[in-house]
């Protein structure tokens, strides 16, 4: 009970009208830096962190989170509307979402990605907040085993989830291994495919491997399309 009186005296304190003001504020910033390919929820609050400086810890606190969300939400829009994720939390966002927004449909995706994320943030914060504990005690007792038999689970739903061709899943599996590989062993100290380049030792960062895959390829698709005329603005309604 009295962690539950923590709880609703939180809520008191974030339901006051400066702190909403400073968390819509928040959201907005944080909005539009996740709509920028390749800039996360946590690269946008290292830009926008010198405009809490003037502020109480409270409303900094609760406008950092505002960012956060708001980022997290931003890269939504990119990609829905330019099949472009700019994190990797926004990549199964394309499969349905870019489609929908070229049959027109691109406010009805934005919409049900705002209710979706909405929803689903509020859930995981309450049962994160109740759960805690015992997630943590039980991550704890994660071993070789239980990595190993995950990292197989991983594996075995992306060769299943891409359709009729096993093979083809089985090669991108393979391939982003590969990728994941690049770096330095975290056990041994080892480096591995590194081609002794140093900028490699640290690996690849994921969001490089996004914007290369998505951003990118996009972008050419873009631009053969407009030198053949077959470029057309996508319509938006709803």
């Amino acid at each position: 009970m009295e962690s539950f009186d923590l709880v609703l005296e939180g809520f008191a304190v974030a339901a006051q009208p400066l702190n909403v003001m400073f968390l819509f504020i928040g959201a907005v910033l944080g909005t539009v830096i996740g709509m920028l390919p390749g800039i996360g929820a946590a690269a946008g609050i290292g830009l926008l962190l010198p405009v809490t400086y003037g502020l109480d810890p409270i409303p900094a606190l609760i406008m950092l989170a505002g960012i956060y969300y708001g980022a997290m939400y931003g890269n939504t829009a990119s990609a829905v509307l330019i099949n472009t994720p700019g994190t990797a939390s926004a990549v199964m966002t394309t499969v349905d979402g870019y489609p929908m927004a070229k049959n027109g449909r691109g406010g009805a995706a934005l919409a049900i990605a705002a209710i979706a994320s909405f929803c689903a943030g509020t859930t995981s914060i309450i049962l994160l907040t109740l759960l805690a504990v015992p997630l943590a005690e039980f991550a704890l007792q994660f071993g070789p085993a239980e990595y190993f038999a995950l990292m197989v689970f991983s594996l075995s739903a992306v060769s299943s989830l891409t359709g009729k061709s096993v093979s083809k899943g089985l090669i991108a599996a393979v391939i982003g291994l590969m990728i994941g590989m690049i770096g330095k062993d975290l056990h041994t100290g080892m480096t591995r495919f590194t081609f002794g380049v140093s900028i490699f030792e640290d690996g690849i960062p994921f969001i490089v491997v996004i914007v290369g895959l998505f951003a990118v390829s996009e972008v050419l698709l873009k631009v053969e399309k407009w030198f053949a005329g077959e470029l057309q603005p996508i319509p938006i309604r709803g």
